[in-house]
């Protein structure tokens, strides 16, 4: 059902509902909202929890006044509470002066601050208080909206798709909806829209988070069992080239790494063919180990491949390996393949891949096309595997008939729930870093250190470094509470000196564009990168040694933990600066956590125990191992039923195929085919 059929959605709405990857009424439903606004009972200014939402009950006292500054309408006035007194200033909304009504009550929402002994508001919203006093206790939706296209337009035509889209059919079986006491699947979407209460929030919350979770590990734990069979069909032996580079390197492996080599070693000599995670915090030296591993492919004769998330990452892995070969003599022919190579160099490419004489493709998903035939790949790396979908690195691994398959992450999960989800995988883990490696200084500080940051930045940039600001949001508009990259640009340029190059990055860019802004920044043709968590997976840039994360609140501590790993790559000292909004006393621990320990399991742990109940939607994971709904740190109990559910009914029938299970089993091809859900696991 196209978005355009429900009321109120013309050609200009569906285009905004296409931004944000809704294009039918069906993929609207599944759009759930990012929270809840939840109406609290009015409280006096000082009662009130600074920077945070919250209501207060008063009367104007005096003139609502209005002013014009350049070009800005000024509106303030101030309201009486209790005995209180509460500072309120609006801009361009000079109609106010006529509207209000001094001696009449109002409900006034929105953040309170403090002035030196002055309470403010600033563009809170007004309400009647019958009117208000209607809306305490009920749960709001709150949708991730774009410029232009609201979070009640949103509601407005979630209200019809909820009623309009058939959801009566439900793939989970009966049996495990009854022992785990869930409602339909209907029922779960519409709570999760549009609440009766918490309770029945939690409820549909839980129902779809396992939901989720119960498809994905049904589909590993199947490519487990088909990977498990395979025999090995490249057979291959410990190669003297590989021990010459590992004596010729300028620092010596650290013992997880060789521990590790050893373990990929076993592998690929073994009776069956190799399935194995490495799983390393930032700086572990992973890169080091799949270039052994390819090396070690292209001694014994075959050609190995290597799968980057992105063109500037698989271009440094390409440049790198160039240099190793010049400087040590190595005997590889290396090529690099991604969606801006020329079409003629392409087709050069694609002649040496499949006469052998490349034996070493690095690419992007380029490795993956109907075009590429290689001549006897053996062994397939994939770095940064969470943002490649298991069909994916499938695709790469079938190109070489049951090739070996080396995945790496840089993702901090706790061992128990690594097991769940990288289930398909043996999992081998570099818990050391090189010696030499200078820890990063972290400080957790709120919104008033804001201008020391920024002296901070122009003193490292002044002396020839770069820095990462991070923002959660793309644009202004998404959520109004939240720093947006585009708008903390502007303001930027601003309050540093003209003479710092400035540029901001975001996923919503078009490929060629954010390739050429992580070069001009890896070139340092740019002093400070403004950008999302797309730097994630960036670039190597030993020169970046300040990192300043805005609303640090909004992240979960691993993903923090992954978006410092950017510093802190040269020998120079680097720093990273958390700044929350928050100030509740939770908070501010959790963040702490990451001035404690630049260890990320150690962090993945303590994450994982702070997560209770809590917010329905905690601190979303946004980087890594993304599901629509589900949190494997706040939801890891919810991963762990998934898990045992799906080993009990695989016990009982492997390929599903009783009549109970039919439902389940066409959505689990579907979900193959689409990579709805699992797009970035």
């Amino acid at each position: 059902m196209d978005i355009r059929s429900l009321k109120g959605v013309g050609e200009k709405t569906a285009g905004l509902f296409q931004k944000l990857n809704i294009e039918t009424a069906e993929q609207l439903v599944h759009y759930y909202p990012r929270g809840y606004e939840q109406f609290e009972e009015p409280v006096l200014p000082s009662k009130a929890p600074l920077e945070e939402m919250a209501a207060v009950a008063g009367e104007i006292a005096g003139n609502v006044a209005t002013r014009h500054v350049r070009g800005l309408s000024i509106t303030t006035f101030e309201v009486v509470c209790g005995g209180e007194k509460l500072h309120m200033t609006y801009f361009n909304m000079p109609y106010l002066k006529n509207s209000l009504k001094r001696g009449v009550p109002y409900i006034f929402r929105g953040c309170i601050h403090k002035k030196g002994e002055q309470y403010v508001m600033e563009q809170a919203k007004i309400y009647k208080p019958q009117e208000y006093l209607g809306l305490v206790d009920c749960l709001q939706p709150l949708y991730s909206t774009t410029k232009g296209l609201t979070n009640n337009a949103i509601t407005k035509a979630m209200r019809q798709a909820v009623s309009l889209v058939d959801l009566s059919t439900d793939p989970l079986p009966e049996m495990i909806r009854q022992e785990m006491e869930f409602g339909s699947l209907e029922e779960a979407v519409r709570q999760m829209h549009f609440p009766t209460d918490r309770e029945m929030l939690v409820k549909a919350r839980k129902r779809l988070v396992f939901d989720e979770f119960f498809r994905f590990i049904l589909v590993l734990r199947r490519m487990r069992d088909t990977s498990e069979q395979t025999k090995n069909a490249h057979p291959m032996l410990a190669v003297a080239q590989t021990e010459r580079l590992i004596e010729a390197l300028p620092y010596r492996l650290t013992g997880a790494q060789q521990r590790v080599w050893r373990e990929i070693q076993t592998d690929l000599s073994s009776e069956h063919m190799m399935n194995r995670l490495i799983q390393g915090d930032v700086g572990s030296g992973k890169t080091i180990l799949a270039f052994l591993s390819l090396i070690m492919c292209v001694a014994n004769g075959f050609q190995g491949a290597m799968m980057a998330p992105t063109e500037v990452l698989a271009r440094q892995h390409y440049e790198t390996l160039l240099e190793m070969q010049k400087k040590y003599h190595l005997q590889i022919h290396p090529v690099l393949l991604t969606g801006s190579t020329p079409a003629r160099e392409r087709r050069e490419i694609y002649a040496r891949v499949e006469s052998g004489e490349a034996d070493i493709i690095l690419g992007t998903h380029a490795l993956i096309q109907e075009k590429v035939i290689y001549h006897n790949l053996a062994l397939v790396i994939t770095d940064e595997q969470h943002r490649f979908g298991v069909r994916q690195r499938e695709s790469l691994m079938q190109k070489g008939d049951s090739a070996h398959v080396l995945v790496m992450s840089a993702t901090p999960i706790p061992r128990t729930l690594a097991i769940i989800l990288y289930g398909d995988l043996h999992i081998s883990v570099l818990d050391e870093l090189p010696a030499d490696r200078l820890p990063i200084k972290n400080c957790v500080v709120n919104t008033s250190y804001r201008q020391t940051a920024y002296k901070f930045i122009e003193k490292e940039v002044a002396a020839g470094r770069q820095v990462y600001v991070i923002c959660p949001m793309v644009e202004e508009g998404e959520m109004e509470e939240l720093e947006d990259v585009s708008s903390y640009t502007l303001k930027l340029k601003k309050a540093l000196s003209p003479s710092i190059q400035i540029a901001c990055l975001h996923g919503r860019m078009k490929a060629a564009q954010k390739n050429r802004i992580m070069e001009d920044f890896g070139a340092h043709h740019i002093d400070v990168l403004v950008s999302t968590t797309v730097i994630e997976v960036g670039i190597n840039v030993p020169n970046a040694t300040v990192m300043m994360v805005e609303n640090a609140e909004r992240f979960g501590l691993a993903q923090l933990h992954q978006l410092r790993g950017r510093v802190g790559r040269g020998d120079k000292q680097s720093y990273c600066i958390f700044i929350s909004k928050s100030k509740r006393p939770e908070t501010m621990k959790r963040l702490k956590i990451l001035n404690e320990s630049n260890d990320g399991f150690y962090i993945a742990s303590q994450d994982l125990a702070l997560r209770g109940p809590g917010d329905l939607f905690g601190i979303r994971q946004s980087g890594d191992l993304r599901f629509v709904l589900g949190d494997i740190y706040q939801d890891a109990a919810v991963l762990q039923c998934a898990s045992d559910w799906a080993d009990r009914i695989l016990a009982e029938d492997r390929e599903l195929s009783g009549e109970m299970y039919q439902l389940l089993r066409e959505r689990l091809e579907q979900d193959m085919i689409n990579e709805v859900d699992f797009r970035t696991i």
